[in-house]
């Protein structure tokens, strides 16, 4: 078994590798998937080292959490397990989303995760978004009771600003944040990453890849992805933005060609080093179902970036135009 470093996520949180593996992929939201290639992954990434594994219960409407239960309940004891709770899909059309964090709707959740997962206690439960109508020391109190109850391990935020990370922080502990933060997505560091800092919380960041745009996989999502792909959706990876988005690659490719790495390889191993910058646990977690790309995915913890190319790199963020999604009531942007 190839092995990674390891890192604590909050100041009593997990400990997990510093890579995870993000699950969604696996039967939602990318298109079709080869269900057996994807199992072979799961388990490919554990031979790596890889022991931490998210998902949520609206991927593909808990179906994600049902196909991860076989893998999930064989090594119980060998992984870290998380979990999302607060979006609701319209069972009608998948694109109507809201966002509930009451918490009978919290109790409803966890227990239908616990039924899926096969599990009896989730390692890492987040809150997935962020309904402003709930005070979040309420939704938190929902969830530390989870904790209480043997249920939950820990508590996990997504999509939140950084007054609300310190607020629930304040209720009880928060051992990560996910949000999306990558070399196409740095909005994250103005505040939410030194709040979490100075709080001693980890941060997960999710897309750490672009959605593989950052790798090269594909350059405009419109004309490249079919139609069931949820990449066609999102402002940045479409038409004209797609063009100025995918002219902004030069630079990671010539690290990569200068290292004799991939492209993705060369973001993810940016994105680990941001642990040094900032101070705190980064772990991101790259989605995949071919277990090809966990080789690559992981092989990037073991990259170090040099000054020159990290200055290389700083200013592609500030270039990128689009939004991360078209509908951005769905993340903390427009709270901060």
């Amino acid at each position: 078994m190839s092995t990674i470093a390891t890192a604590r996520l909050g100041t009593e949180g997990p400990e997990v590798s510093v890579q995870g593996l993000g699950c969604m992929g696996m039967s939602f939201a990318y298109g079709p998937t080869d269900a057996d290639e994807a199992r072979a992954t799961l388990d490919h990434a554990l031979d790596l080292g890889v022991t931490f594994y998210d998902t949520a219960d609206m991927y593909g409407a808990g179906e994600n959490e049902k196909f991860l239960a076989p893998f999930v309940q064989k090594h119980r004891g060998e992984i870290v397990l998380a979990t999302k709770f607060g979006i609701t899909v319209d069972p009608e059309d998948n694109l109507k989303r809201g966002i509930n964090n009451d918490p009978a709707y919290i109790r409803q959740c966890i227990e239908g995760s616990l039924t899926r997962l096969g599990v009896e206690t989730i390692d890492l439960y987040y809150m997935h978004r962020r309904n402003v109508d709930v005070p979040i020391e309420e939704t938190v109190g929902a969830m530390a009771e989870l904790v209480a109850e043997g249920k939950v391990k820990h508590l996990g935020l997504s999509e939140v600003t950084a007054p609300e990370l310190r607020a629930a922080h304040a209720v009880h502990p928060i051992a990560a944040v996910q949000s999306e933060w990558s070399l196409f997505s740095r909005d994250v560091e103005a505040h939410v990453v030194p709040t979490a800092v100075e709080l001693g919380v980890g941060f997960v960041p999710y897309s750490p890849l672009g959605r593989g745009f950052l790798t090269g996989a594909f350059t405009n999502a419109t004309s490249e992805l079919g139609s069931d792909d949820f990449r066609r959706t999102m402002p940045r990876f479409n038409g004209d933005n797609a063009e100025a988005n995918a002219a902004l690659l030069a630079p990671i490719r010539a690290v990569a060609e200068s290292r004799g790495v991939t492209s993705g390889q060369v973001a993810l191993a940016w994105l680990q080093q941001q642990a040094q910058v900032h101070g705190l646990a980064v772990v991101p977690i790259p989605g995949t179902r071919k277990r090809s790309r966990v080789e690559e995915n992981t092989a990037a913890t073991r990259l170090i970036l040099t000054d020159s190319e990290l200055e290389l790199l700083e200013p592609i963020a500030a270039q990128v135009v689009g939004g991360r999604y078209a509908d951005m009531s769905f993340t903390s942007a427009g709270r901060e």
